[in-house]
């Protein structure tokens, strides 16, 4: 059993650069391997400044490329990893906001709050302009409720639908309740939001609304339940401090099983999203599911006490100090492959894209930004093809993950993304140089694509049918015994290419 204070082993420094990253550059994976312990390496990731980058631009599709070029030149990778998480988490499209500005402030917003204190995050995301727009509380009026902001802060953003136990969270009449809550709502034209006090739901404009009470049967309330307007959850009473009064109440909500059902369900999803493949809610798990990660989510929050602390960075540091994170780790037997009983994490479209540029050293060129080969097509084209757009999630639940991410097409669009990379030839940054990456003195196919696959952190991934499905390609199935990386003709036909293929290859899909 490992601990904060295990060593991590070369495999390890690899898997936890991928999962907390974009690539697993060899020179860190060298320097972090048989030499950092597992805290020590998680303090280093969790140690980027609290700068607030912002993406900037007059339109949506250059505030998608700000974003996609500061990803691909950060020195703080986990932040944009985790950036990318509550993007997905509090999913909101700028097809339905339609401002490309308060897209930037909720971006700025998610880095802000992607390692602090999770209730004042809620609370902070419950004023944002770009939430109010995309979930409609400005459309929530007195006369006019609108439902949508308090089912989806329930279902999505703290609770789920069900527990670990699939029993319910909460009923129709909560969602109700909350809503009348969030009247009155809007945002001016800063993007600040402003409360008008002339069409917020109070009792004595309604009566037969009746108290503002909830989870009057599930929360460990009991019969009574608990009202946004008394204290101890506000006490203020109506008016504009009830949504904050709303966020107390969620986060004393207790389980079935008497455990806090916030700290669980956010706990569960972002172990989901850095260790381990499984679905990112409780409801979409099987009871196998459920019952294996339960124990596993309460050790992690009485490591980190985000149950009562409620700090994200600290919940973050003990799921990469954890055995559970490096149980997906590839064997240590490269012959054995991926292995049935292990799976992997297939890489987001934004992961590939960015985590291949930042390995090979490439930028995107231009202000539409398009890789400088092959078709020179807008990266926001292929990301597209590939399936995710930034700043547009298809859906309020974000983006379905792991195999969801591939199918004939995106695939398809993921390789032809290689094939740009690799045909961006030309002096530059913005262009491919394998001779940056591979001492030319190799002659040996073996040594040639181990060399290529190290480069690009696969080489642990391969089985002994990839290494020898390279090497056929190297060697012109087995007619050359070596190869001349000094001729120039044979860099270009022949190690450009065996780039391209690793690049293509299903064990670069994942990580």
């Amino acid at each position: 059993m490992g601990n904060e204070n295990t060593v991590l082993t070369t495999a390890d420094a690899r898997h936890l650069l991928r999962r907390t990253g974009f690539g697993a550059p060899q020179a860190q994976v060298n320097a972090w391997g048989m030499r950092l312990t597992r805290g020590q390496a998680a303090d280093q990731l969790l140690a980027f400044p609290r700068r607030v980058f912002k993406p900037i631009g007059r339109e949506i599709d250059d505030r998608h490329n700000s974003w996609i070029r500061h990803m691909i030149t950060t020195r703080a990778p986990l932040q944009e990893k985790l950036v990318l998480f509550w993007h997905d988490h509090f999913a909101s499209s700028n097809d339905k906001v339609g401002d490309p500005v308060l897209m930037g402030n909720q971006n700025a917003l998610l880095r802000k709050f992607c390692v602090g204190n999770f209730k004042a995050f809620l609370k902070a995301i419950n004023k944002d302009a770009a939430m109010l727009e995309f979930l409609d509380t400005v459309r929530n009026s007195q006369d006019q409720p609108n439902e949508n902001y308090a089912r989806e802060l329930q279902e999505l953003f703290t609770l789920g639908v069900a527990d670990y136990n699939n029993s319910r969270n909460y009923e129709q009449a909560d969602i109700v309740q909350i809503a009348r809550a969030f009247t009155g709502w809007s945002y001016n034209r800063k993007g600040v939001a402003v409360f008008g006090d002339g069409d917020h739901d109070y009792r004595t404009d309604h009566p037969e609304r009746g108290a503002k009470v909830i989870y009057r049967t599930q929360g460990g309330f009991g019969p009574s339940g608990a009202d946004f307007t008394q204290a101890p959850y506000n006490s203020a009473g109506e008016g504009p401090t009830e949504i904050d009064g709303v966020i107390e109440i969620i986060f004393a909500h207790k389980d079935s099983d008497g455990q806090s059902t916030v700290a669980r369900y956010i706990t569960g999803k972002l172990f989901a999203f850095l260790a381990q493949p499984y679905p990112k809610r409780p409801a979409q798990m099987t009871p196998s599911q459920r019952a294996t990660l339960k124990p596993i989510l309460d050790q992690l929050i009485h490591d980190s006490s985000f149950d009562t602390t409620w700090n994200i960075g600290a919940l973050v540091r003990a799921i990469l100090v954890n055995d559970a994170f490096y149980a997906t780790e590839v064997a240590a037997n490269p012959q054995s492959g991926f292995g049935a009983t292990d799976p992997k994490s297939v890489k987001w479209p934004v992961d590939y894209v960015v985590s291949t540029l930042r390995v090979l050293n490439m930028r995107l060129r231009g202000r539409s930004a398009f890789v400088n080969g092959g078709d020179f097509r807008l990266i926001s084209d292929q990301l597209n093809a590939m399936g995710q757009v930034l700043f547009e999630p298809p859906t309020v639940f974000g983006w379905n993950w792991e195999t969801a991410w591939i199918n004939s097409a995106t695939l398809l669009a993921r390789c032809q993304f290689a094939v740009d990379v690799i045909s961006a030839r030309g002096s530059g940054n913005r262009n491919f140089h394998p001779t940056r990456l591979i001492n030319l003195a190799l002659s040996d196919p073996t040594a040639i694509v181990n060399a290529v696959t190290d480069a690009l952190g696969v080489t642990d991934q391969l089985t002994a049918a990839d290494q020898a499905a390279f090497i056929n390609y190297l060697t012109d199935g087995g007619t050359q015994a070596t190869v001349d990386l000094t001729d120039v003709d044979t860099r270009n036909r022949k190690l450009n290419g065996l780039f391209g293929l690793v690049l293509q290859s299903p064990a670069y899909q994942l990580h």
